[in-house]
């Protein structure tokens, strides 16, 4: 590489190097506005960049972190060994999330890091900075080699030259933003420039022929004198020694240090030259982000990476003889529904309320940290066996099971937990985080609201999960998913009204799966908005055929849950099933959750979809968060009672005052009632006395494929169900 014959002989040169070519142009156009006659030079490729500066030069260069096959640091740190460009500026992009990443940039070598989305601004007055700082040492080394170049020339006016070019020196590092000092082989000051001085509280001329380091203590002074004698002793530079200072204010700095060996014309080594950045600001921002990237921002709680290099440090502790420990995670069994129906400003604040009491609640020695969205993790040391651990965890349950008061509402939230012991359910980190994780599988799982400790056969679950959301991949592919359909029943008339669509897999190899074992695992997957798809186009399908063939009007109702809802264009979705099976829109129903009506934008849909003659109900009534201030500005068309409350109806005079209110609702709104999971005669009795419309459930029948199904809505149209007469006088 050429150097230049001077500063101000070129244009200063700014590489720009990111994978995107819209920020390449972008960091381009802002580095070209710093400053006059600014040539950018952009590179897509980190290695092309680093080829092209071995055989040219830059005077500053804008690396983005992340690239592939080379991040930023990466990158860095292969430039600092090109030569001429161990002091190049070098600014590093990161993102706010990459506190770890900008650290180890740091670490490479970086001068300085911008945070993605960049400040304009920010970025142009850096960029102009940095390249004035570029100029500065640009011209010191100009200074330098016409010295070299005076001293040559004329052995007779060498001295006056020597002493000329040293007061020009003088003046030149004066200028530049860093401590500069340079001591003889004995110790003594050559030099120093003026930032140093005023460090130091002193003058220039004060420090010649002292040992200028004794100005910050004898302790500081003495590191200095070792320093300087290991370089004359190698002839080699000593590279960003970090050090600490106190200034004549008092005030505690932190410097990086550069020393290398001072030569005079023949190559003998004269001295050691010191240069010294003040760092301080920085060493504080990377103080901050340190703290940052171990705290949740929005509990005050350790982190997931926090917590990992905890539970590090317990295993080593443990290893050595402290005892052993358990790994508790934690997860709300309603925040989701409340987050959906209230907004994430009720769920952020319910989040920050939780932590409280969770803190209130740990015992000495305990570590509680917040993974993220609304799941937490107790790590408690020293634990006495398995009852210890069941014994913590009952603690955090009972913690959570008062409501909370949050923004004049009162929410019961509630959680489930799974614990894992070390060292019996694993002895490694990452093993027993997977461990807890299954264990709070098993306890959602199960029943919410309870906690499960790990045991053996999780792991066989586990591996029965992965093979399931393997085949469900390939399920639509392979037509191994059926439709079902339960009968509803209408009392005044004894017919079928409708019939409830409800998904079946019939995995080859393995058989009929519940809907209960595999849906999850197809909603975590990200798998059911095309099988929430194929069941609207089937159910449409089904339904178009029956209504061609099967004297009366059947309606078919489909469910839609909040997530499904969410994730794809419902309406769009309808509309073409309904096309393409050519099915009446009033015979088609959708059953949502009372989440729903909740949900954003949810209103403006809904009205979108009852337009076009949809048909819509509520689903599950009354379990969720139900508001006739929000009921009445839907248009719903039906209400499903759901069966938690028709299972104890005649045993329970809290269930049977619950299905009398909806059915009065009902009624007052003019919407249909349908029950759901009416099983014994009983049930149909006091769903009878009370004027239901509809019935759903075993009593009537089960769920049916659709030959049978169609079998019964053929029966029914000749021979009417009628309420038995034991019912009817119970």
């Amino acid at each position: 590489m050429q150097p230049r014959s001077g500063p101000g002989s070129a244009m200063p040169v700014v590489l720009i190097i990111d994978d995107q070519v819209t920020n390449c142009h972008i960091y381009s156009r802002l580095a070209a506005s710093a400053a006059a006659d600014v040539r950018t030079k952009p590179f897509l490729d980190a290695q092309r960049a680093l080829d092209w500066l071995a055989q040219n030069e830059a005077d500053l260069i804008i690396a983005d972190y992340k690239m592939p096959k080379m991040d930023g640091a990466e990158f860095t740190r292969r430039l600092r060994k090109l030569p001429d460009y161990a002091d190049v500026p070098v600014i590093v992009i990161t993102s706010y999330d990459d506190r770890d990443f900008r650290l180890d940039a740091l670490d490479a070598g970086a001068t300085d890091f911008v945070l993605s989305p960049i400040d304009h601004y920010e970025l142009t007055t850096r960029v102009r900075n940095l390249l004035e700082l570029r100029r500065h040492q640009l011209l010191l080394k100009t200074r330098a080699r016409k010295l070299e170049q005076e001293l040559e020339r004329s052995e007779q006016s060498r001295d006056k030259l020597l002493l000329d070019s040293r007061e020009e020196l003088a003046q030149v590092i004066d200028t530049v933003p860093a401590m500069i000092s340079a001591a003889d082989i004995s110790g003594k000051c050559i030099f120093v420039n003026a930032p140093f001085a005023a460090m130091a509280g002193t003058s220039v001329a004060q420090l010649a022929g002292r040992d200028a380091a004794a100005a910050f203590g004898e302790v500081f002074a003495q590191r200095s004198r070792d320093l300087d004698r290991v370089v004359l002793e190698t002839g080699q530079p000593f590279r960003d020694l970090e050090e600490e200072i106190v200034d004549c204010d008092g005030t505690k700095r932190v410097l990086l240090t550069t020393k290398s060996p001072l030569r005079d014309a023949t190559g003998q080594k004269i001295g050691v030259l010191t240069t010294a950045t003040d760092i301080t600001d920085r060493k504080r921002d990377e103080g901050r982000l340190r703290v940052m990237a171990l705290t949740d921002p929005l509990t005050g709680l350790p982190n997931r990476y926090a917590l990992r290099k905890q539970l590090r440090t317990e295993l080593a502790r443990s290893r050595r003889g402290s005892g052993d420990f358990a790994l508790h995670f934690m997860d709300l069994d309603r925040f989701k529904a409340i987050n959906d129906a209230f907004g994430h400003q009720v769920g952020d604040k319910l989040l920050g309320l939780v932590a409280t009491r969770l803190r209130e609640t740990m015992q000495q020695g305990e570590t509680i940290a917040r993974l993220g969205g609304d799941e937490f993790a107790i790590l408690q040391p020293a634990v006495q066996g398995r009852d210890d651990a069941a014994n913590c965890a009952r603690r955090v349950l009972a913690a959570l099971e008062a409501p909370f008061a949050c923004q004049e509402q009162s929410f019961s939230v509630g959680a489930s937990v799974g614990t894992t012991l070390y060292p019996q359910d694993g002895d490694d980190a990452d093993e027993i985080l997977r461990r807890a994780d299954l264990a709070l599988y098993q306890a959602k799982a199960e029943e919410p609201g309870t906690f499960r400790l790990f045991d053996a056969d999780m792991d066989l679950r586990a591996r029965e999960i992965m093979a399931m959301e393997v085949g469900l991949r390939t399920a639509l592919e392979r037509n191994e998913f059926v439709l079902h359909y339960q009968p509803q029943l209408d009392l005044r008339t004894g017919r079928i009204s409708g019939v409830e669509a409800l998904l079946r897999w019939k995995w080859t190899g393995f058989g009929l799966v519940a809907p209960g074992r595999f849906l999850p695992i197809a909603e975590k997957s990200g798998l059911m908005a095309s099988i929430n798809e194929w069941v609207i186009r089937t159910a449409c399908a089904q339904a178009a055929i029956w209504r061609k063939t099967i004297p009366g009007q059947v309606r078919m109702a489909v469910n839609i849950s909040p997530t499904q809802f969410r994730s794809y264009d419902l309406k769009k979705i309808v509309v073409s099933a309904l096309e393409e099976t050519g099915l009446p829109p009033d015979l088609l129903e959708l059953e949502l959750t009372e989440s729903i009506l909740f949900a954003a934008n949810s209103a403006e849909m809904l009205r979108e979809i009852s337009n076009l003659g949809v048909q819509l109900s509520v689903d599950d009534f009354g379990t969720g968060y139900s508001s006739l201030s929000y009921l009445k500005r839907f248009p719903i068309n039906r209400l499903k009672i759901d069966q938690t409350f028709v299972r104890h109806l005649d045993t329970d005079v809290h269930d049977a005052a619950i299905v009398k209110a909806v059915l009065h609702l009902g009624r007052s709104l003019q919407l249909r009632v349908t029950a759901e999971g009416v099983e014994t005669a009983e049930q149909l009795h006091h769903l009878h006395q009370a004027g239901c419309h509809e019935i759903q459930g075993f009593y009537f029948s089960t769920p049916l494929p659709a030959a049978e199904c169609e079998a019964l809505l053929r029966r029914t149209e000749r021979d009417p169900f009628r309420v038995p007469a034991e019912v009817e006088a119970a």
